[in-house]
């Protein structure tokens, strides 16, 4: 059986979204820091966890750079939180998080002539889960940032409010902002 943080079931969790299935991985829980295993090949970032790549991304911010260790206690501590407020497995509230925060159209620019010209595409599945968790990263980092909220508990609230679909969020305001300059560009 495994367990995440040997507290949580990893095999209860569920993923709703289909296009999404193969590029959440939830199963490799053992150890949450492959070190860079799976990036000599394309995509192989669909073999890491889930967590790990949550992980990975509050490292982006300058104040936690490299501190791999910290941003792991800090994503423990939030999944007990979420655990404590919504009495739910932290990891199902993390994939319904991802699930509502990945955005399904952007825009990009296509050049006709001299004109750049935004045209509205259709998002990958591998590329909103990225979003997804960059997102919700760096939305506890900045609301962390000059406050008296600890990013442990921001990153709690983030994980919450993202899995309750909360325009509040800002993974999900990210994310409306997104589709809506792309539904423009149709």
């Amino acid at each position: 059986m495994l367990m995440l943080f040997n507290k949580y079931d990893v095999n209860t969790v569920e993923i709703h979204d289909p296009g999404m299935v193969k590029y959440i991985n939830v199963k490799s829980a053992l150890n949450l820091h492959t070190g860079g295993r799976f990036s000599s090949y394309y995509a192989g970032k669909i073999n890491m966890n889930v967590v790990e790549r949550l992980i990975n991304k509050l490292m982006r911010s300058e104040k936690w750079t490299g501190k791999k260790y910290s941003a792991y206690k800090i994503t423990e501590e939030a999944f007990q939180i979420i655990a404590e407020k919504t009495k739910q497995n932290p990891l199902q509230i993390l994939i319904n998080a991802i699930e509502n925060a990945g955005p399904r159209e952007e825009v990009t620019r296509l050049k006709y002539g001299g004109i750049a010209v935004p045209k509205s595409v259709d998002v990958s599945p591998s590329r909103r889960v990225d979003e997804a968790l960059r997102n919700i990263a760096t939305g506890a980092t900045n609301a962390s940032f000059k406050n008296k909220k600890s990013i442990v508990n921001c990153l709690a609230d983030e994980i919450m409010a993202a899995a309750r679909n909360d325009p509040s969020s800002f993974a999900i305001s990210k994310k409306e902002e997104i589709e809506r300059v792309a539904q423009s560009a149709r």
